[in-house]
């Protein structure tokens, strides 16, 4: 008996400890340098889905999301990020040609 009102003695003097430090951060943190939060910030997605999530930007346009990212669907999707499939694509294309050429030379 008297070791669990130890305990519980313990357990409020911790959990009272914690709420000073928790208040003394909060009086630490510097005011006016955070950006401002939108709770419910719109997410536009390329496929066309839109999320509302929490963010610091108002809306925010985003090239692939989990309804249409090959991971979650299972349907194979090239990424096209920066033009470089079309590039690889164009390559592929030159390098074909000139295969073609050199063929018909020989």
């Amino acid at each position: 008996m008297v070791i669990s009102k130890i305990i519980d003695f313990f357990l409020l003097f911790c959990y009272y400890c914690n709420i000073k430090e928790l208040k003394k951060q909060v009086e630490i943190m510097k005011k006016g340098i955070h950006p401002k939060y939108y709770p419910k910030a719109k997410i536009r997605c390329a496929c066309g889905a839109i999320f509302t999530i929490g963010a610091t930007k108002e809306q925010m346009e985003i090239e692939i999301c989990s309804q249409c990212h090959p991971f979650y669907t299972g349907k194979e999707k090239i990424v096209d990020t920066m033009g470089k499939v079309e590039k690889f694509k164009q390559r592929l294309a030159k390098k074909e040609k000139l295969e073609k050429e050199k063929k018909q030379k020989k």
